[in-house]
C-alpha cells in the first residue's frame, strides 16, 4: 500500500475501527444474520412500542442520549434521560411521519428518506435508524410483510451515525471543563461517575490537556487553550519544594487544581486559587519532565491555528520558553543529546521500564525545540540559547535515527556486533550484546517495516514498540522520510497487534509474569 493510504489507514480507520468494536459492527458488509437483526430488534421493542402510540416528543438534550460502543456495540447500551422527553401527545402511529425534534445544535428530522444526508452512502442522521425500525414493527404488528424488510433493515443498521458520537463526545468534553474566576483554564484528566475515589484525576494535567486543546483549536474554540498557557505560565515560577529541596527553574507543573479558600480576615469571603502540583503530591513523587515540552508544542499550535502571535510574543511567554530550554538544555554528566530522565517521568507517572533515555520524551524533545526556534524572539539575550539549540537539533536527530532504528537489516548488523569494542571507531559503540534480542522480535518484524526502539543506553535496548514516541517521531520529523513511511507500514501489517478492536496500544508487548513485577514494581494500575 501507497504511503498516502498507509496514513490514512493509520488516521482514518480510527472511526470505522471505533464504530465495529463488537459483532453487531466488525464487519464492513452490509449483509447480516438473521439472528443479529432479530437480537438488536428485541433490544429496542420496549421503546419502540412506546414510540409508536407516543409521537409529538422533542428532544432537548442531546447529553443524556448515551451510545457506549466499545465492547458493546454502538447501539449496544443505549439509555434516555429523564429530561429527553418534554412532552408525550398521544396520537395515532401513523402521525410520526412527520415529527420533528429539536436538539442543541438545530434540527433534525426523520422524515422521508428524501431529507436524509449522505454522504458516500452513509445517514448523518440518528432517528434514521430508530424511524425505520419504527416503521418495520408497525408493520409487523399491523400483521404487514412489505417488501424488501429485510434488506431496508439490514441497510439501516450498516448505516451508522458518525456524527452522534461527535456531539457525545463535545458533550462529555465540556463537561469536563474546568472553570477559574468564571473562565475556563483545562479539562479535568479523568471523569467517572461510579468511581468515588478520585485521587488527583480530577485536576488539570498539562500532558492530558494537550489532545483537548487541539480539538478545541481545531473547533476554534481559542480562550479555553489561550487561558490554560498563560494561568500555567504563572505557576511555573511558583515556590516549589520537597524534602528542603527545590528542582531547576523552568520545570512546569504536572497539574493543577483550582480551589476556593476563605480570604483573610473574612471567613464568609471566598477567592479561587491555583494549587500546582509538581511532583511531591503525586503518586510516587515523580516529576515531570514533558510538561514543559508539551506547554511549548501547545503555544506554538495556538498560534498557528488561531493567528494570534501576540501570546507567544509577551515578554513573560518569552521567558517561560528560554526557561524551559535553560532547563533542557542544561549541561550534565550525560554524554548523549538526548534527555536523560528517571522511570515515571512522563505518559503514566507509573514505571514502565522507561530510566533512561525513552523515545516519548526524545520525540517531544525534539518538537519543542523545533517549535521554540520558531517562537524566540531574535535579541541579544537569545543568541547563545539559540545557537545551542541549532546544535542539539542536529546531535539529537542524528543520535535517534542512527542509533534508535531497527528492522529486518538492522537486527542482522546486531547479531553480527562484536561486543568489548574499545576504540572511538566501534561499530557497536554501546556494547549491545546480540543475546538481548527477544525471540518474540524475530518472528514479529515484517519484511517491510520498522520502527524506533523505545529506550537506549550502555548495554542496554529497549526493543518495545512505543505508539507515541514513534508516532510524534513522524509527526516531528525527527525521523527521516523513509523511516517514517516505514513506521507506518509496520503500522498497517501489524494492525491486529497494536489497534485489533481496542484504542491504539501504548506499547507492545505488554510485560508478564516475572519481568511485569521486576520492571513495573508489581503495580496492580500497571498490568
Amino acid at each position: 500500500m501507497g504511503t498516502s493510504e498507509a496514513v490514512l489507514q493509520v488516521f482514518c480507520r480510527a472511526v470505522p475501527r471505533l464504530c465495529s468494536t463488537d459483532s453487531c459492527f466488525s464487519k464492513c458488509d452490509p449483509i447480516f444474520s438473521s439472528k443479529y437483526q432479530l437480537k438488536c430488534r428485541k433490544r429496542r421493542v420496549s421503546r419502540y412500542m412506546q414510540l409508536l402510540s407516543c409521537s409529538g416528543m422533542q428532544r432537548s438534550r442531546i447529553g443524556n442520549y448515551r451510545f457506549w460502543g466499545i465492547g458493546n456495540g454502538l447501539f449496544g447500551n443505549m439509555t434516555v434521560g429523564d429530561s429527553w422527553i418534554q412532552s408525550c401527545k398521544c396520537q395515532q402511529a401513523g402521525s410520526i411521519s412527520g415529527a420533528t425534534t429539536e436538539d442543541e445544535n438545530g434540527t433534525w428530522f426523520v422524515d422521508s428518506a428524501k431529507k436524509l444526508n449522505t454522504i458516500n452512502n452513509m445517514v448523518n442522521a440518528p432517528n434514521a435508524l430508530e424511524f425505520q425500525d419504527v416503521q418495520q414493527l408497525k408493520q409487523e404488528k399491523e400483521g404487514l410483510s412489505p417488501n424488501g424488510t429485510n434488506g431496508t433493515v439490514r441497510d439501516a443498521f450498516h448505516k451508522i451515525s458518525v456524527d452522534s458520537l461527535e456531539d457525545e463526545a463535545w458533550d462529555l468534553l465540556r463537561e469536563s471543563m474546568v472553570y477559574y474566576c468564571g473562565s475556563p483554564v483545562g479539562t479535568i484528566a479523568a471523569k467517572d461517575p461510579t468511581s468515588s475515589n478520585v485521587l488527583n484525576y480530577d485536576q488539570v494535567f498539562i500532558r492530558d490537556f494537550i489532545p483537548s486543546g487541539i480539538a478545541f483549536l481545531l473547533k476554534g474554540e481559542y480562550d479555553i487553550v489561550r487561558n490554560f498557557i498563560l494561568h500555567t505560565l504563572q505557576l511555573q515560577s511558583w515556590e516549589k519544594t520537597m524534602d528542603c529541596h527545590s528542582p531547576g527553574q523552568g520545570l512546569m507543573p504536572a497539574s493543577f487544581k483550582v480551589r476556593t479558600v476563605p480570604l483573610d480576615g473574612d471567613e464568609s469571603a471566598t477567592e479561587e486559587v491555583l494549587d500546582p502540583d509538581f511532583g511531591e503530591a503525586a503518586i510516587g513523587r515523580v516529576a515531570p519532565v514533558d510538561s514543559g515540552l508539551w506547554w511549548i508544542i501547545l503555544l506554538r499550535a495556538y498560534g498557528k491555528c488561531s493567528g494570534d502571535l501576540s501570546v507567544q510574543e509577551r515578554v513573560d511567554v518569552q521567558t517561560g520558553i528560554k526557561m524551559i530550554l535553560r532547563l533542557c538544555l542544561a549541561d550534565g554528566f550525560d554524554m548523549f543529546p538526548t534527555l536523560l530522565v528517571t522511570d515515571g517521568s512522563c505518559m503514566i507517572d507509573r514505571r514502565m521500564g522507561i530510566h533512561g533515555h525513552p523515545l516519548e520524551i526524545q520525540s517531544l524533545f525534539y518538537s519543542a525545540l523545533l517549535c521554540a526556534r520558531e517562537m524566540l524572539a531574535p535579541e541579544d539575550g537569545s543568541v547563545d540559547l539559540i545557537r545551542a539549540l541549532n546544535n542539539r537539533l542536529v546531535a539529537l536527530s542524528f543520535h535517534i535515527r542512527e542509533y534508535y532504528w531497527v528492522d529486518l537489516k538492522k537486527l542482522n548488523e546486531i547479531y553480527r556486533y562484536k561486543t568489548e569494542e574499545y576504540s572511538y571507531d566501534a561499530v557497536n559503540k554501546f556494547n549491545i550484546y546480540p543475546d538481548q534480542i527477544s525471540s518474540w522480535l524475530v518472528e514479529w518484524m515484517p519484511n517491510k517495516g520498522g520502527y524506533l526502539i523505545g529506550n537506549l543506553q550502555p548495554a542496554h535496548m529497549d526493543f518495545r514498540f512505543f505508539s507515541l514516541g514513534n508516532l510524534w517521531s513522524v509527526i516531528s520529523s525527527i525521523a527521516t522520510t523513509d523511516q517514517s513511511h516505514a513506521i507506518l507500514d509496520l503500522i498497517e501489517s501489524k494492525w491486529g497487534d497494536l489497534v485489533a478492536d481496542m484504542p491504539f496500544k501504548i506499547c507492545y508487548p505488554a510485560l508478564e509474569g516475572q519481568e511485569w513485577q521486576i520492571i513495573t514494581g508489581s503495580d496492580p494500575k500497571n498490568t
